[in-house]
């Protein structure tokens, strides 16, 4: 089953040239915890004769110290290379391993299955074709194996092999196999999978891996192995909509501009009309170039430069598309977020948000509901925790242009990001436009309070001091992040008031320097009257730092 071939030792450069031409398959390995994830990949290379004998010897060294296997060969320590991992038996990050057949190439992702680390797992879905779901025969579908599928789904992956692990260690029964092959059609009957398939597997001993099982004659379908190298993924490319995101503007000397990046979809030929987004200029394509020389045409996912007949104006973030087949350019969407990040998602918080290679800042305007992965069911929700999913509408400070995750994965998807530590804390992929009626409704009090991460007062300062006092507690609140302003005491008492719930009603923390407050503020806990003199700014912010429900706490006064 290696790639190896008789080529490779008469003609090195037909050998390398075949090699060159095969398709490549990218696949993944995800599951619960402990369903044997890296031990298959372990297995895949090992029967597959694509572990270097220096490997194969330091696996069988380390086996002893860090292996699960009572002393066996434990072939998930080829891709558990990371001291933690070992320690635990764990995976927790991301491992790439890569080997060929006489059919393909394939680059395998393993992903881990802790809960704790989903993000990792759908960042290795996420350039994958294919998707190997294993399942411990002992314990059937777990909720971890309905999350990891449903994030599948929603990467659009739609080729999904289930290899049911372990049977060993359940004597091979049909029963059990038949049981778990029914439970999981049961979940996954809504979830878009076009080529699903179940095979019974022991990872640890290779059965139905690379080659058939004697233990299962009850079982008519395919090895593993094969099944990799039969599959057809070509069709799952979106070769119509032509979408070239600007990656780098390439400006080597006077007489070359060439516009770089890798193209998304689409076929894109010399003398193509394109046009350019936002801008909406056209022009047509004078040549695309590569390292290798100038091609006639390019396909996706081949990374170019191309140039054009005409001088205009396109940018890094920019798209070119075809004209007529435009993508939808707006600053409003809804799409499935995966929640990375510890701290919930509120709506109304500010994040960067990165599409292909344009960035701009945006907020989540409203969650429409959260995804219980268990049932698939949808509920009503204020926000959304660790690895939890939900269907969100965003806003953004632009316009942006994008289309359907399900249409065009690269200019469907994007993450967000933390303003302040650019951390990544979610996933998103786009469902469509955001409807007119969706889009405009009335601000309200509590998006200001989470867009300014403070709660609106009136500050009534009085006293001798209180003038002094106003523009000390502006800077003092200012420097601690919030939003503050002081409204001179030359105005009337009534106008005084006017302008202060104005810019309340803003969500501002207005002080005001009075000697003459308002009466009847006691029954008001949006306006604090305070002395001056006794002014306790520990206090004041922990009072601002409260929820929206504590609203009808009663007035602080000093």
């Amino acid at each position: 089953m290696s790639h190896q071939s008789e080529l490779i030792s008469t003609d090195i450069h037909a050998y390398l040239a075949q090699h060159e031409r095969k398709q490549l398959l990218r696949f993944l390995t995800c599951g619960s915890v402990d369903d044997g994830k890296s031990t298959l990949i372990g297995r895949l290379l090992h029967d597959s004769k694509m572990i270097y004998e220096d490997q194969l010897a330091a696996i069988q060294r380390d086996s002893l110290k860090s292996g699960t296997t009572g002393g066996d060969l434990d072939l998930a320590l080829l891709v558990d290379g990371l001291q933690a991992e070992r320690e635990q038996g764990i995976t927790i990050d991301v491992a790439y391993r890569y080997f060929s057949t006489a059919q393909r190439k394939f680059i395998i992702a393993d992903t881990p299955g802790h809960e704790q680390y989903t993000r990792n797992m759908a960042t290795g879905a996420s350039t994958c074709d294919l998707a190997i779901i294993l399942v411990d025969a002992r314990y059937g579908v777990q909720t971890q194996t309905r999350r990891h599928s449903f994030i599948v789904s929603l990467l659009g992956i739609r080729n999904v092999i289930v290899a049911i692990n372990k049977m060993d260690l359940l004597d091979f029964e049909q029963t059990v196999f038949a049981r778990i092959h029914d439970e999981y059609l049961e979940f996954a009957g809504g979830l878009g999978f076009t080529d699903l398939r179940f095979i019974p597997i022991s990872a640890l001993h290779g059965d139905n891996v690379v080659r058939r099982s004697e233990k299962t004659p009850w079982f008519s379908g395919e090895p593993l192995m094969d099944v990799l190298n039969t599959i057809e993924i070509a069709a799952d490319r979106n070769l119509a909509d032509l979408r070239f995101p600007v990656q780098w503007v390439n400006r080597p000397n006077l007489d070359f501009r060439g516009f770089s990046g890798t193209l998304a979809a689409g076929v894109l030929k010399k003398g193509d009309a394109v046009l350019a987004l936002p801008s909406r200029r056209r022009s047509r394509v004078k040549a695309i170039v590569t390292y290798d020389g100038e091609l006639a045409e390019a396909f996706p996912p081949q990374a170019i430069t191309v140039t054009l007949e005409d001088e205009i104006d396109v940018s890094r973030g920019d798209l070119l598309v075809r004209p007529g087949e435009e993508p939808t350019l707006d600053s409003r969407f809804t799409a499935h977020l995966v929640w990375m990040n510890d701290a919930p998602l509120i709506p109304g918080r500010q994040y960067l948000l990165k599409l292909a290679t344009r960035t701009v800042a945006g907020a989540v305007a409203r969650i429409v509901h959260r995804i219980d992965i268990n049932t698939l069911a949808t509920h009503a929700a204020e926000q959304l925790n660790l690895n939890e999913i939900g269907l969100c509408e965003l806003a953004l400070s632009a316009p942006i242009a994008f289309d359907p995750y399900a249409r065009v994965k690269a200019t469907g998807s994007f993450i967000l990001i933390d303003r302040l530590t650019h951390a990544t804390v979610a996933a998103g992929m786009i469902v469509r436009a955001a409807a007119r009626q969706e889009q405009w409704h009335p601000v309200t009090p509590a998006e200001r309070a989470v867009r300014f991460g403070q709660r609106a007062l009136i500050v009534w300062l009085t006293g001798a001091d209180r003038r002094p006092a106003a523009r000390q507690l502006e800077r003092r609140l200012f420097d601690r992040g919030y939003t503050c302003l002081v409204l001179d005491e030359e105005a009337s008492p009534a106008q005084a008031a006017s302008m202060a719930r104005q810019i309340k009603a803003a969500g501002l923390i207005c002080i005001c320097p009075s000697d003459e407050p308002p009466t009847g503020l006691a029954d008001d806990p949006a306006q604090l009257v305070i002395d001056a003199q006794a002014l306790d700014l520990e206090a004041l912010i922990a009072l601002l730092a409260l929820p929206a429900a504590a609203a009808d706490q009663p007035a602080y006064e000093i």
